[in-house]
Parts: structure tokens; C-alpha cells; sequence
């Protein structure tokens, strides 16, 4: 990871893609996830600051507001979310080079590990919860939305809604290693309810996109 920048915004859209094309395990799914969250969410800003101060949509500006800057906000917050799973992935890593020479360091190690895992199961599942979010944002929006680009609100649900799905395998993939049963059945609801509210969204904003057109 030495060689890899800690803040993949920085980089230029094609340096981002050959660091995540490349043998290194980060950008991994959970970091490729949340910056595709931060396009989706992109999108909703984009439609809220083409109906900012727009004629004919007078009635929504103060609520539109609000959801602009909830978009921006949620795209900073993607990011910080961004550099956290690669952390928390980072360090759950080092755990398995841990020194296992005596029981002390055995145990030691086994309970590293364990708390490594937790934290890089949810590090990528709090990148779910605040796509969630964006996604309700989008739903405001989509009934009063800028009719010009009311196609990108669907945009929005459609990637922020796959950003979920994609992000919930590194969720998924850390659940055979946690040995706390409780941790793990939260982590299983918790998964079902994201999944179950983000298509709900999706289908209305999709609903309300279909009937401006």
C-alpha cells in the first residue's frame, strides 16, 4: 500500500483506473464502490443546481436548497468513507502478521483479528447507509426536480442504489470470519433492510422521473 495515494480524489480519473486495474489490493471493491456513490450522488446535485433559483420552480426553492446541500455534503462525507474502508482494510491486514510464537500472542492475534474484521465489515456497510441516504435525497427531489435533467435523478438512484449492492460483498465476504454471532445477525438485518428501502426508492424516483417526461 506505500506506493498508493491515501486520497484517491486526488488523483486524475485515469491514474484512479490504473491503480485500481493494477496487483494492488487497494482501491478494492468497497473503495471502488464509494467513489462510484460519490457519481451517483454527483448526479442529484447536478439536477438541485438546475433548479436553484430556476423559473417556475419558485415554490420548491427552499427545500431544493436544503437538498443540494445534502448531496454536497453526503459526496464529502462518500469520501471520508472512501479513505476509512481502505484503512480499516489496511489494518485488518497487518493483523494476520501478527507474531503467534506463544498462547499470550496467539490469543493477542486472535483478538486483533477479530476486532480487524468488525471494523472492515463496517467500514464498507457505512458506505451503504449513506448511499441510502443520498438516495433518499433523490427521492425529494424527483417529484419537483429541474424537468430538463429530472433523467439523472434516475441516474442517481440507479447508480447510488448498485453503489449499495457492490459495497455490501466486502460486507458480505467478512461475515464467515466474525465469530461473534450477535455482530454478525445485526449485520445480516441490517443488510436486508438497506436492500429492501434502497429498491423501494429506486422504483418511486424512477416512478416520479417516468411521469415528468
Amino acid at each position: 500500500m506505500s506506493n498508493v495515494p491515501k486520497n484517491f480524489y486526488d488523483l486524475t480519473l485515469n491514474d484512479f483506473l490504473k491503480i485500481a486495474a493494477s496487483s494492488s489490493h487497494v482501491p478494492g471493491g468497497g473503495n471502488v464502490s464509494a467513489v462510484v456513490a460519490t457519481l451517483g450522488a454527483s448526479m442529484g446535485a447536478m439536477v438541485a443546481s438546475l433548479t436553484d433559483g430556476k423559473k417556475g420552480y419558485e415554490e420548491h426553492q427552499e427545500t431544493n436548497t436544503t437538498i443540494l446541500k445534502a448531496f454536497l455534503d453526503g459526496i464529502e462525507r462518500l469520501k471520508d468513507l472512501t479513505r476509512g474502508d481502505v484503512e480499516a482494510f489496511d489494518t485488518y491486514m497487518k493483523t494476520f502478521k501478527l507474531p503467534k510464537d506463544t498462547e499470550e500472542q496467539k490469543k493477542a492475534r486472535t483478538a486483533a483479528i477479530q476486532s480487524g474484521v468488525k471494523k472492515a465489515t463496517q467500514a464498507p456497510l457505512n458506505i451503504c447507509l449513506q448511499a441510502l441516504e443520498l438516495m433518499r435525497e433523490a427521492a425529494k427531489l424527483a417529484p419537483f426536480g429541474n424537468k430538463g435533467a429530472i433523467s439523472d435523478c434516475g441516474v442517481a438512484a440507479i447508480i447510488l442504489e448498485a453503489a449499495i449492492r457492490a459495497a455490501m460483498l466486502s460486507v458480505d465476504i467478512n461475515l464467515p470470519a466474525i465469530k461473534d454471532a450477535a455482530f454478525a445477525t445485526n449485520i445480516v438485518a441490517e443488510r436486508g433492510r438497506i436492500f429492501a428501502e434502497a429498491e423501494e426508492i429506486k422504483a418511486l424516483i424512477l416512478t416520479h422521473m417516468r411521469a415528468r417526461w
